[in-house]
């Protein structure tokens, strides 16, 4: 980058000049804006200085005012980070450049992991930067002395701002922002981020006044990325392994300095660590990290990853964001990636240096993922980005923050409301609906008055209304955040048992597994955890007892709820695109070629817009397969609800499957016969209507429902997961919100948490936005293609078919011998 004259302290020019750099141009951009009390969105490429751009201001101001602040009690900057990880190694980088300048600051993190003696010191005399995590955030701003602590703030840096805003912590940090802004109304605020499809969009994040919006700094250039498809070994037609590319992997992780090869779930990475250290003839140093594992372990990789001892790490989202491991110099993604955005972001994870370009490979594992693999290459190409549409803040959130702020200090309802409405999700937020939370986080709401239990806050003689009691505020401290995840039992290894003693119970924790695939396992039981083959022996109250065992093929492999990414919107047209198109077949491997020509020779290729359904018989049954390819998600809904409308015809459905290309309906009834008789009935099944009372029906009737409710419920405070000194179970956390739920439907149906549950629904389990403009899209234009048997693209969703209770290894060679069959039956 050219040299600018630069307005920056003699030191600082030094500094730059000593590590032969000079400022780039929107690192003094954001020097500036700071100075003129600007809130500003940074949006640049990887390598471009982003951390040290939003942290200029900071350390310039405090170099120069260090003595004005010796007996302050208020933090300077707040850096906000959405993973703990990142907070640690974004603390490193900032205490480096502070550190050979002699600026000599206070530095510190604050997550889950710092001991409660150093949280409490950090408020009483807080350090002059704090790195945090929106949960911690939010807890520091609910404390008595929030107004003391964050009343001399001056910075606020929000890193990896995408990432944050689409989802319910976004809504939390919002939130949080806006009340920071009404503490310290003298704050900036900027967000950094390397992916961004709309930084208006995002930019309003920044301030609370929309009149003044926050300034959008970009940068472009750095060298273009080198990203190829990792085309080698012949793919099965279903499956998410990718267990024939693992020697192409071990090769490239063989050849390449450090790599990080991504998956996209936890049961992927453990499956991936243990097939490349059966392949790691040369004893590589291979590690594993993932949400799951014990957060030392976690600390030991990152650790053992910055000093540069690591060959790969096998890792999930936990390593998407930010890491600068400036020494990575491959990016290896196992799978689809399902989003543009997402590719983008962990290519980004190589080569933190501008002016080389970022090294990566896509490796699908199945014939299908070739197409997707294909559109991500397109669109990182094209710098195309997919990230989500904004959307109204969650319900229940803002009845968290409602009990928060009550915890902190009494407040107004007119102030607060006015306060919330400076959120960028909250600009809309209409009086009725505010003050229906309020009268939940007060009551419980209409139909729940009558339980003291649930009355959270009281309003005084003064008009101020005040957190009921401490055992309150405690809870709400116990349970603050929007992660709900599944009830966990630890992993501890036991003692080997002894003649006349059973195993011993003391041994190390290795992290975590969800409760419900723990009471899967029997006693003799091996499954893959931590990058090991454990044997299962029993449960404890609150673990799962295990000793190490020697590898084995039918070892399971633990599997995690909402694990799996949706295929995002911007891919799925893509690949609708190729399949149309025969002249783009040209760019795609000879065997996704050969397939989608049997399927042009037996059956009909799906178009762009329209939607192709074949019906065809099979061992006694009758199948039904669409390809609206919309992702798993709408799938779902849609299968569900085409199988309500035929049990309601009598054409006796027996089940459905989808995965993110296809759906497939089986019963014992011919849907071409009856289409014969009843010309149309195929578009009658799949009208827009189904969106209506068939929707609500179900939705009345579905498990679903009241398990979207169950999580509302918990992050709004109204069911307390952890308590002083205990934590209920999933199975006692199922139970209190099952009758709460029956109770508000009965006798409150608008409910604001019936309210956040179908808003929920709506936007993450069912994608009903996305499936309602399916069927607009191929309302008249759905083409019926009877078959006397499957058809080679039916394969994939075919083999979706009983395959959910197959773990480990066993389940590739079971799929393959599968495929082989449907394929000798296709081909005909």
């Amino acid at each position: 980058m050219d040299a600018l004259a630069s307005p920056l302290p003699d030191r600082f020019a030094a500094w730059f000049a000593s590590r032969g750099w000079s400022p780039r141009a929107h690192q003094l951009a954001l020097l500036e804006l700071a100075e003129a009390g600007r809130s500003a969105l940074l949006v640049a490429p990887t390598g471009a200085g982003k951390t040290l751009a939003g942290f200029l201001p900071s350390l310039v101001e405090l170099s120069s005012a260090r003595h004005a602040r010796a007996n302050r009690r208020s933090l300077h900057t707040l850096y906000v980070s959405p993973l703990k990880a990142l907070a640690v190694d974004v603390a490193r980088n900032v205490e480096a450049p502070a550190t050979e300048m002699g600026l000599g600051l206070a530095i510190e993190t604050r997550t889950g992991d710092t001991p409660s003696h150093k949280r409490a010191r950090q408020i009483e005399r807080p350090p002059d930067i704090l790195l945090t995590t929106p949960e911690q955030l939010a807890l520091l701003l609910a404390h008595p002395q929030a107004r003391d602590l964050f009343s001399g703030l001056r910075r606020i840096v929000l890193d990896e701002l995408h990432a944050l805003a689409p989802s319910k912590r976004g809504d939390l940090l919002s939130l949080g922002l806006a009340r920071l802004f009404a503490l310290a109304p003298q704050a900036s605020a900027v967000g950094l981020s390397a992916t961004v499809r709309d930084p208006e969009v995002l930019a309003r994040y920044l301030t609370a006044d929309p009149a003044r919006p926050a300034e959008i700094v970009t940068t472009s250039g750095g060298a273009r990325p080198d990203i190829r498809m990792l085309e080698g070994p012949r793919l099965p037609a279903a499956g998410h392994t990718a267990a024939a590319a693992m020697p192409e992997i071990y090769r490239l992780i063989r050849e390449h300095g450090t790599s990080l090869v991504f998956v996209n779930t936890r049961m992927q990475a453990e499956y991936v660590f243990q097939a490349l250290w059966r392949l790691n003839e040369d004893a590589l140093p291979i590690a594993l990290h993932h949400g799951s594992l014990e957060v030392e372990q976690r600390r030991r990789v990152e650790a053992a990853m910055a000093a540069g001892k690591l060959k790969a790490v096998v890792c999930t989202s936990t390593l998407d964001l930010g890491i600068d491991w400036g020494n990575v110099d491959l990016v290896i993604n196992v799978g689809a990636p399902k989003g543009a955005s997402r590719i983008i972001q962990r290519i980004g994870r190589a080569n933190h240096r501008l002016d080389e370009p970022s090294r990566a490979y896509l490796v699908p594992a199945n014939r299908f993922e070739i197409l997707e693999c294909r559109a991500a290459l397109d669109a990182v190409e094209e710098a195309a980005q997919d990230t989500p549409d904004p959307h109204p803040g969650a319900l229940d959130v803002l009845a968290q923050h409602i009990l928060g702020m009550a915890c902190a200090e009494p407040f107004r309802a007119d102030d607060l409301y006015a306060e919330i409405r400076g959120a960028a999700p909250y600009r809309g937020l209409d009086r009725e609906t505010f003050d229906k939370a309020m009268s939940f986080v007060a009551t419980g709401g209409y139909a729940l008055t009558a339980y003291e239990r649930f009355a959270k806050i009281v309003e005084g003689a003064d008009g101020l209304w005040r957190v009921r009691d401490r055992f309150v505020a405690q809870q709400y401290r116990m349970n603050v955040g929007t992660i709900v995840e599944a009830t966990m039992v630890k992993v501890r290894l036991g003692r080997p048992a002894t003649s006349g003693r059973p195993m011993s119970r003391g041994g190390r924790v290795l992290g975590e597994i969800e409760e419900y695939f723990a009471e899967t396992l029997t006693p003799g039981d091996t499954f893959l955890f931590a990058g090991e083959v454990l044997t299962f022996h029993g449960l404890t109250e609150d673990a799962a007892l295990v000793s190490r065992a020697s590898a084995g093929t039918d070892a399971k492999i633990p599997s995690y709820a909402g694990g799996k990414f949706p295929l995002s919107t911007f891919l799925a047209e893509r690949v609708r695109g190729f399949l149309a198109d025969a002249e783009t077949w040209e760019r795609l491997p000879a065997q996704l070629v050969e397939l989608l020509e049997a399927q042009a020779e037996r059956s009909l290729l799906p178009a762009r817009e329209g939607l192709l359904v074949e019906t065809f018989p099979r061992a006694g049954r009758h199948y039904l397969v669409a390809y609206p390819f919309e992702g798993r998600l709408a799938h779902q809904t849609l299968g569900m609800l085409i199988t309500r409308r035929l049990e309601r015809a009598r054409l006796k459905p027996l089940g459905f499957v989808c995965n993110d290309y296809g759906l497939c309906v089986w019963g014992l009834r011919d849907l071409s016969l009856e289409e014969q008789r009843n010309p149309g009935f195929l578009a009658d099944l799949l009208a827009q209507d189904m969106l209506g009372d068939d929707l609500e029906e179900w939705l009345e009737e579905s498990a679903l429902m009241k398990r979207t409710f169950r999580y509302c419920a918990v992050i709004a405070g109204l069911i307390e997961r952890n308590f002083p000194g205990q934590k209920k179970t999933q199975r006692q956390v199922t139970v209190s919100t099952d009758l709460v739920y029956d109770v508000l439907r009965r006798h409150e149906p608008d409910h604001v948490l019936l309210r956040a549950a179908r808003a929920d629904a709506a936007t993450g389990l069912l994608d009903l936005k996305r499936l309602a403009d399916l069927l607009s899209r191929i309302d008249g234009r759905i083409v019926h293609q009877p078959l006397p048997r499957v058809s080679p693209l039916a394969i994939s969703v075919m083999l979706e078919i009983g395959r959910e209770t197959v773990y480990g290894e066993g389940a590739d060679e079971i799929l393959a011998e599968a495929e082989a069959m449907l394929l000798q039956e296709a081909m005909g």
